[in-house]
């Protein structure tokens, strides 16, 4: 008979405890509802790439640098803005960071040349750096570790809802107001959810949901780990590297689609801006729906085998290729349509495993530096470089020929995600050892 082993606990709560304290899902709704304020202000630029366009005579690659310098900046922040967050405080760097990219969400509203939207969006990207990787560890750091795929699933499908809701709302007020006004409503939004967030969350109300044993070592690595431990912590296995790889490359096919799918539907459908928008908004959401499915089947199909995470983000990502790679040959009319919906539906799934797996290879007191160093992963490989290269190449072949070569990424992320598989039982073993000589 195999002998299954048990992945590490966090969060303070044992694995087989089924009572989790109401004001840990409040924190989880103001966490998210955070996040999605994030991807209303980020995403609303796609609602509104038409009218710019025309406004500023812009060109793909332009429109598409729009969108990935906000990724870009991401990518370059999220490391060292979440190392000071594991060493200032959680709660506080949430704050500030949804503060400043708020107040950058109205500075678009207010630009007026692509230099100044550049800017704008490039301090979008400053306050959004940590915020991924800093939410999802305090929300990690309050819940059992048996809900970790189906809680990094839905907290990133947050990031797909806000999209929705951002690309909707903002193309429907665009269409009647212009793309100023649409900008602002995202601005006053992200502020009005700040000030809650102060009122609400605070590290003296979170502490007695983290076990006293969490709450010293995150606080001592916090303070006193060197750099060369902190590296050797987030990048002690392979299986862990191959779980950056695999959720970076992944997510290169929503990144490309959620920015470009409005420009598609106008162009190949005949779309009025508004239109384009929402129904750009409705391939978004099926994402969203995808990302909170597909991590709690994960969690669901791992319960008596560790390794089917791993089974599970490869299946995903297969699927994803097959379905778009034959949705975007097909001729416009809604068959094409249904079929890259059903693609999109996986297209994000991954996203939990990759969590789940992320935080079940390093210790508790660096998840945030852990969580920055996947969403790294995630921007430089997937998020930052999709609508830029995406647009550069629809420059060349047109967008359609350019949306017909995004669904090869996932390809690339099912063997990154194969090869951190055949790794996973070792890596884990290895790791729980080395916990348990370090709590005797």
């Amino acid at each position: 008979m195999l002998m299954q082993h048990a992945e590490p606990t966090a969060g303070g709560v044992s694995a087989a405890q089924s009572d989790v304290p109401t004001y840990a899902w409040v924190v989880f709704a103001l966490t998210v509802g955070l996040l999605l304020s994030d991807y209303m202000s980020r995403q609303v630029l796609n609602a509104v790439f038409p009218l710019l366009k025309a406004t500023w005579n812009l060109s793909d690659t332009q429109l598409g640098s729009l969108s990935s310098v906000v990724a870009l900046m991401v990518g370059v922040l999220t490391f060292p803005l979440s190392v000071l967050a594991d060493r200032w405080g959680r709660v506080k760097s949430i704050v500030l960071m949804a503060a400043l990219w708020s107040l950058a969400t109205l500075g678009c509203s207010l630009s007026s040349n692509y230099g100044e939207m550049l800017l704008a969006r490039a301090f979008v990207g400053i306050g959004e750096a940590a915020y991924g990787s800093v939410g999802l560890a305090l929300v990690l750091s309050i819940f059992p570790a048996r809900l970790r795929s189906t809680l990094t699933g839905t907290f990133m499908a947050g990031g797909a809802f806000g999209s929705v809701t951002g690309m909707a709302v903002g193309g429907g007020v665009a269409a009647h107001l212009g793309w100023r006004p649409a900008f602002g409503a995202m601005a006053a939004l992200g502020m009005i959810l700040v000030i809650v967030y102060r009122i609400v969350v605070t590290e003296k109300r979170l502490a007695p949901l983290k076990s006293e044993t969490v709450g010293a070592q995150a606080t001592g690595f916090g303070v006193r780990m060197s750099f060369k431990t902190l590296m050797k912590g987030l990048f002690s296995t392979k299986s862990v590297v191959c779980a950056y790889v695999g959720s970076g490359i992944h997510l290169l096919v929503p990144a490309a689609v959620w920015a470009w799918m409005p420009s598609f539907l106008n162009r190949y459908y005949g779309m009025a801006t508004g239109k384009a928008a929402m129904a750009a908004a409705a391939f978004v959401l099926v994402t969203g729906v995808g990302m909170v499915v597909c991590g709690n089947l994960a969690d669901r199909l791992s319960k008596n085998s560790r390794e089917k995470k791993w089974a599970a983000a490869i299946a995903y990502c297969v699927t994803c290729f097959t379905l778009l790679a034959i949705g975007f040959r097909l001729p416009a009319g809604t068959l094409q349509l249904v079929v890259i919906g059903a693609g999109m539906f996986f297209s994000a799934g991954a996203s939990g495993p990759s969590g789940a797996m992320v935080a079940n290879l390093t210790p508790p007191s660096i998840h945030a530096s852990a969580f920055a160093t996947l969403t790294l992963a995630n921007n430089f490989l997937g998020l930052a470089p999709a609508a830029v290269l995406t647009g550069i190449v629809a420059d060349r072949i047109g967008l359609l020929g350019a949306l017909q070569l995004v669904p090869f990424a996932p390809l690339i992320a099912a063997t990154a995600f194969f090869i951190g598989k055949r790794n996973y039982a070792v890596d884990l073993d290895r790791l729980n050892a080395l916990r348990e000589q370090a709590v005797r």
